[in-house]
């Protein structure tokens, strides 16, 4: 059987941390900024977890599983 190929786009948004959680980027934050409050715009700058129901699937993706 072939081996299992990394999903590219996902290797590119999302990182595993060292306990095995998955990291990702948050949303919102690459256009029509102006609109958006400095206060909301700053809350886009941490990065987030990937939610446990999405986790299995992204692990998936990135040949972890």
């Amino acid at each position: 059987m072939p081996k299992m190929k990394t999903h590219s786009a996902s290797k590119k948004r999302f990182r595993l941390t060292a306990g095995g959680k998955v990291v990702r980027r948050k949303a919102f934050k690459s256009h029509i900024l102006e609109k958006k409050s400095a206060k909301r715009k700053r809350g886009f700058r941490k990065n987030d977890l990937v939610s446990p129901s999405d986790r299995r699937e992204v692990l998936t993706l990135l040949g972890k599983r």
